[in-house]
């Protein structure tokens, strides 16, 4: 059987996949067979670090709520469960964005924490 090499098309693909490359170092951006390793890896490493932020990002937000929490005088997750029975429907993120912007509203928020 005669082989195939691709023609027109093929060189296309391969310029568009080291297009996508470029900035990356050595082989990784010159050669096909190593650049296209590097584009699988790193769609692959994009696709996870989309959920790890998610992650992160959660984690931040609880850490900064424990330390105004705490300079109100009460545990994050004394907030948490006060903000609840209070029926108080505030996310962990705009709390959080409270906690560093304003202070003072913080402060009323864990007084009614407090109270619960």
């Amino acid at each position: 059987m005669a082989r195939v090499k691709g023609g027109p098309q093929g060189h296309r693909r391969h310029k568009k996949l080291l297009k996508m490359n470029e900035g990356y170092h050595a082989t990784r951006r010159k050669l096909y067979r190593r650049a296209n390793e590097a584009m699988l890896a790193s769609l692959w490493y994009a696709f996870r670090d989309r959920r790890v932020r998610k992650r992160e990002l959660r984690k931040l937000w609880i850490t900064r709520i424990n330390a105004a929490a705490r300079l109100n005088g009460i545990s994050y997750s004394r907030l948490i469960a006060g903000l609840r029975k209070q029926q108080v429907n505030l996310n962990r993120k705009m709390l959080a964005d409270v906690a560093v912007r304003d202070q003072q509203a913080f402060s009323k928020i864990a007084e009614l924490a407090k109270s619960a």
